[in-house]
């Protein structure tokens, strides 16, 4: 049994729902002396079992990670979630020849909340983003090796920067099973140096692998422009589509050089690629997206929480509104954003906005999201962090 946390009465609702939070406010009785990140069990007012999950300090106090109050979260636990999460991605039939590159935990869509678990051709990328999870990470590792066991090479823990600054867990970024110098990974055919020890995130963008695989489709003799460009995803498949002309932007030179990297290790005699060191805003205001077939507009997320969101959306406007204006007619742009406090609907609305401040006849061709491997908890709708829309520009 593990320690009770008992919620102020009417407070279980979202929880009778399978909603995989409990908010601080909704707490009536917290046990003296817990610890961030141990496990807990929780109760309704009227002593109704919830569940088990994980204490935090926040606005968000519990992530639940079974609603069976009985649930012991050892071995076993870690085990079947994780080959439940193995098996999907089999499903999805992302382990192949082609393919490599994919996202094995996706947080609260694989019912493993504060975990993210990236498989790069046999390095798994692990980043918690709570102390409850760094507090069982020899453990994850462990299932991790149990099941892919023909498959896992290195366990690469990325957690410095994701874990809360105030727990001071001392938490260090290196590998906790095996070791390799490996770094190239294979995405629907195509290769790519993932920089998981030192880039964004655990390294790479897997979940824009479908969206690029679209552009593909639509690049064949076309001059194409990839703004925020990162590590060049969208360049390699616009090249792999047969553009006639691709270019990069990034505001990092590391990030120009490792897209210069990927387009030589999968085009190594090409000159259709050229990729510029600049800030997008002031690359686009020189309107330069007058002499571009397509244009994709994939910047970091610009609201990480919802006080944010104001200004997010004001930007999100602007960037639109700046490449809409002169942009060709015929044109196509595909445009994203990653901010999970941004909803589908007013990323869609900062969208229209933009466009009708340009006057310009504007129709969405596609309406784009997160893959498979990125799965959405339908008792968790937060989880829809990627929005995306590509639009025909007249």
């Amino acid at each position: 049994m593990y320690p009770i946390i008992t919620l102020r009465p009417r407070k279980e609702e979202s929880l009778l729902r399978r909603h995989p939070w409990v908010f601080s406010g909704a707490i009536g009785h917290i046990p003296s002396r817990l610890r961030e990140g141990d496990l807990v069990n929780v109760y309704a007012a009227d002593g109704t079992p919830l569940g088990v999950g994980y204490y935090q300090i926040g606005s968000i106090a519990v992530r639940m990670l079974s609603f069976q109050q009985d649930t012991e979260i050892g071995n076993d636990f870690w085990n079947e979630r994780l080959s439940q999460a193995l098996q999907l991605r089999e499903r999805l039939g992302l382990l192949s020849e082609q393919n490599n590159t994919f996202r094995l935990v996706h947080g609260e869509g694989d019912q493993l909340p504060g975990l993210i678990v990236d498989y790069y051709n046999g390095i798994a990328v692990m980043q918690a983003h709570t102390v409850g999870i760094h507090r069982f990470r020899h453990a994850i590792a462990e299932a991790l090796q149990q099941n892919l066991p023909h498959r896992l090479k290195a366990v690469y823990y990325k957690s410095e920067t994701t874990l809360p600054y105030k727990a001071q867990t001392g938490a260090k970024d290196g590998f906790i099973f095996g070791e390799t110098d490996q770094d190239i990974a294979t995405e629907n055919g195509l290769q790519f140096h993932i920089d998981y020890q030192g880039g964004q995130k655990t390294g790479f963008f897997a979940d824009q692998r479908d969206n690029r695989r679209l552009l593909q489709h639509y690049a064949s003799g076309k001059r194409v422009l990839n703004m925020f460009c990162y590590t060049g995803g969208f360049s390699v498949y616009a090249l792999a589509g047969r553009a006639n002309l691709v270019h990069s932007v990034d505001s990092s030179t590391r990030a120009v050089d490792i897209t210069n990297a990927n387009v030589a290790l999968n085009f190594p005699d090409t000159t259709k690629h050229q990729a510029f060191a600049q800030d997008a805003f002031k690359f686009l205001q020189e309107q330069r997206t007058k002499d571009y077939d397509i244009v994709i507009l994939d910047p970091p997320a610009f609201a990480k929480h919802r006080d944010a969101l104001r200004q997010a959306l004001r930007g999100y406007t602007r960037l639109n509104e700046t490449a809409l204006r002169h942009m060709p007619s015929g044109s196509i742009l595909f445009t994203f954003s990653c901010s999970q406090a941004v909803s589908r609907e007013q990323f869609r609305l900062a969208v229209f906005t933009a466009a009708a401040h340009t006057k310009r006849h504007v129709r969405i061709l596609h309406q784009l999201t997160q893959p498979a491997d990125h799965p959405i908890n339908i008792y968790h709708p937060e989880g829809e962090y990627l929005k995306g829309l590509v639009l025909y520009v007249e």
